[in-house]
């Protein structure tokens, strides 16, 4: 039987949920009215992109400062701060008359959705503990998942009851009502601000982080001055180390903690979601893109074919910890090598199968892609999180997602480049596919790293990491560990 503080935990919970239920569903239900978007405010191929990546990049940008404000100030305001800021800004999004309100409107939107986001990730860390943060922090990480893959299908709903001209329009709106009811939930159960630390930020180490991400964006974005924007790569991957090996000198925390930089499973671990995040979303808004652009398919039936994705995800979330308690870390592997199968598939399907019967098996290929992601998403999470060192447990969740966010500007701006400025639909969907089948290769290379040096660490006699288990509440008990 559930104590009072066990039930206290539990309405958090719940608040933290409907948050990242509320701002990571708000740009995968964007992705399917794109068409409609652009022909109605007569975009361009590079406000698209903007439209696309600017989201991820200010969603992810903000959680670092956000992490450190809230651990300074309190988390309380701040999430209702940004929760606000989300809403209002949806609005303005929904209505704008050009690309330029939608696009300034969409950065501030992500900026509130990390800010946000950053102090869910704090909460979750300030009141659970143990076995129950973790089952917490897994819960949040198969909801952020399911909303992704739920979003298209939530979309051409949309737009087909309300027609391309205002579909788009209530793609965006769809995030107000559930911000709405957030707010108050938040408003009513949140925990009230403590201050947790000082919480100083590494302001030029996010600067860098910002200055890289954006030139490698850009190239992809106008397709010019490639030259300027690698040396923009390259000068802020030097300034960062530079800046982060100063900080650990002077006795400064930097950007990344340094325990976690020497973590090499973390490290890894994180290589591996920032692959899986961005090649996701990437390769959902070119089959998106594909189905209607290419194929003159109308947003419903577009929705159609992209909802096994998300129903097999959501059968897999629930069965993945059965799976990673029977061959552990390797579920990440199966899930992965299944994900670059699939990728390949859809190129193969694209290239060889008619056009009538072209649908039907593109939903065939989504439903084994959503298995596999709801196998290897949300447990590679959860591993990497059980493998950040104690001291730096409380930041490790927000350079998680703000990796992950990061990769997702960079994929998608990318991926919709190779895609808006390709000769054909068809080439164009098969190159996007191959990339992402790419960007998984890498991922699974590190998997099968990771899978080493657990096995090393096992016979050698160090203890295993915790594992996931899944479930509710704040005190460990519930299902089976995942």
């Amino acid at each position: 039987m559930r104590t009072a503080d066990d039930r206290a935990s539990w309405r958090v919970l719940v608040v933290c949920l409907a948050a990242g239920v509320t701002t990571l569903l708000d740009q995968s239900v964007l992705t399917i009215a794109l068409p409609s978007l652009r022909e109605s405010l007569h975009a361009g191929a590079t406000d698209v992109q903007w439209i696309v990546s600017g989201y991820s990049l200010a969603f992810g940008l903000a959680l670092v400062p956000g992490g450190s404000l809230g651990d300074a100030r309190g988390r309380k305001g701040l999430f209702l701060v940004g929760l606000v800021t989300f809403v209002v800004f949806a609005v303005v999004a929904a209505t704008g008359a050009n690309a330029g309100v939608v696009i300034v409107a969409r950065l501030v939107q992500g900026a509130g959705a990390g800010l946000v986001n950053s102090q869910v990730i704090g909460t979750i860390q300030d009141v659970f503990h143990g076995v129950g943060r973790t089952r917490a922090l897994g819960m949040y990480a198969v909801v952020a998942g399911v909303s992704s893959a739920l979003g298209p299908a939530l979309g051409g709903v949309l737009v087909s009851l309300a027609g391309p001209g205002a579909g788009w329009r209530w793609c965006l709106l769809l995030s107000v009502p559930c911000g709405v009811v957030t707010l108050v939930l938040a408003a009513r159960r949140l925990p009230q601000p403590r201050r947790v630390s000082e919480g100083r930020l590494d302001g030029w180490g996010l600067l860098c982080v910002a200055v890289l991400t954006v030139s490698s964006m850009m190239p992809f974005i106008t397709g010019t001055h490639v030259g300027w924007w690698v040396a923009g790569v390259v000068g802020s991957v030097v300034a960062l180390v530079v800046l982060h090996r100063r900080r650990v000198r002077t006795g400064k925390v930097p950007l990344v903690h340094p325990a976690l930089t020497r973590s090499a499973p973390f490290v890894l671990g994180t290589v591996v979601a920032m692959a899986q995040f961005g090649s996701a979303m990437a390769a959902s808004l070119v089959l998106v893109l594909f189905l209607q652009s290419g194929l003159g398919m109308s947003a419903l039936t577009a929705a159609a074919v992209t909802l096994p994705s998300a129903v097999a995800m959501v059968a897999s979330s629930a069965i993945a910890w059965r799976v990673v308690r029977r061959i552990g870390s390797h579920a990440v592997t199966l899930g992965t090598g299944l994900g670059i199968v699939m990728l390949l598939a859809g190129a193969l399907v694209v290239a060889v199968v008619p056009v009538p019967v072209l649908p039907v098996a593109l939903a065939v290929v989504q439903l084994a892609w959503g298995a596999a992601n709801g196998l290897s998403l949300s447990p590679n999470q959860a591993r990497v999180l059980q493998h950040a060192p104690a001291e730096a447990a409380g930041v490790a969740g927000a350079i998680l997602q703000m990796s992950q966010r990061v990769a997702a500007a960079v994929c998608l701006s990318a991926i919709s480049g190779v895609y808006l400025r390709a000769e054909t639909p068809e080439a164009a969907f098969i190159h996007a596919s191959l990339v992402c089948a790419g960007l998984l290769v890498g991922a699974l290379v590190a998997c099968v790293v990771l899978a080493r040096i657990d096995a090393r660490s096992t016979s050698d006699g160090a203890p295993r990491p915790p594992r996931l288990v899944a479930g509710t509440g704040a005190t460990g008990r519930g299902q089976a560990p995942v």
